[in-house]
């Protein structure tokens, strides 16, 4: 599928992709149709990156990679519009463009590029590990995991809010949590924010955003708390069942994660960034993915380069 047509079909393709990680397709689950239709003459249009030639880079990571003819991201395969994974194993959202825009000036056609999904409780020691070159997951940049690991961007400014079924009217924002059950991920942010005692609430911790949502659905939890472009696309999805607060009480730079040493490569990574949010890139990609859960565009925060 080329990257136009996969663009058209993200809205649709979503709700098979949530059947296959959630379970089921029945009424009140995790897999229920979208919103929306598939698509059409009108729909925004990814753009195409131009694949640069005979890069050189002092790199470790990017010598491997041209070595081995393939570039390796990390990436996640069940957020909606940002980073999404269908049946047929084809990969699309915002994340899964800004990893394609990338790839591209770092010299890797579309078919030279590999995604291996890594959930967020072992991103640190994927990247540590060398088993992905990049990792693009809506990754958010704080100091404890420049620790471990190195950060271009932030590409993105999300915020941690709550999303809720369509008919809650006791959970208006985090103040309001005490006492009631809010899911989310293991390893995710929002995670150890909801977790402070000033919020009074309980957890529940999973390995997928669509098993927390399953469990909204069915009434096992009262909220899911996760970055608010996250939880927009499975609002968007299922807009008569769910619903997101639109109280956005953390902030969540998006970075993209790689080897803690590679200085080279950050700053590689970080010209690429720079360049497609001025050629109009990046606006585009957004409006093919992102903006489809009506989610406003913001203007991209300024890069932090270190």
């Amino acid at each position: 599928m080329n990257l136009r047509k996969s663009a058209a079909v993200a809205a649709t393709v979503a709700a098979l992709a949530l059947t296959a990680t959630a379970c089921g397709g029945e009424s009140g689950n995790a897999g229920d149709k979208p919103a929306g239709g598939s698509g059409g003459k009108n729909q925004p249009k990814l753009p195409t990156y131009t694949v640069a030639k005979d890069v050189k880079v002092d790199s470790p990571t990017l010598k491997k990679a041209q070595k081995a003819g393939k570039i390796v991201f990390g990436a996640k395969d069940d957020q909606p519009f940002l980073g999404f994974q269908d049946t047929d194993g084809k990969r699309s959202g915002f994340d899964i463009e800004i990893a394609k825009m990338v790839a591209a000036d770092l010299g890797f056609k579309p078919d030279q590029i590999e995604f291996k999904t890594v959930d967020s409780n072992v991103r640190e020691t994927t990247i540590s590990k060398g088993e992905v070159d990049l990792y693009v997951g809506t990754y958010t940049i704080n100091d404890e995991r420049k620790k471990q690991v190195g950060f271009a961007g932030p590409y993105f400014m999300a915020g941690a809010d709550l999303l809720v079924r369509a008919d809650e009217k006791g959970v208006t924002g985090p103040d309001s949590l005490k006492g009631k059950t809010v899911c989310s991920i293991k390893g995710s942010t929002p995670l150890q924010e909801i977790k402070k005692p000033k919020y009074g609430a309980k957890t529940v911790e999973l390995s997928k955003y669509s098993e927390c949502v399953q469990q909204l659905l069915n009434n096992e939890v009262d909220a899911v708390t996760t970055d608010d472009a996250i939880l927009k696309g499975y609002a968007a999805q299922r807009p008569t069942k769910l619903k997101v607060v639109g109280k956005p009480f953390t902030k969540e730079p998006y970075g993209i994660g790689m080897n803690k040493d590679d200085k080279a490569l950050r700053d590689a990574v970080n010209n690429a960034i720079e360049a497609h949010e001025k050629n109009g890139d990046y606006k585009k990609a957004y409006d093919a993915t992102l903006g489809l859960s009506k989610s406003a565009y913001t203007e991209p925060p300024a890069l932090e380069r270190y």
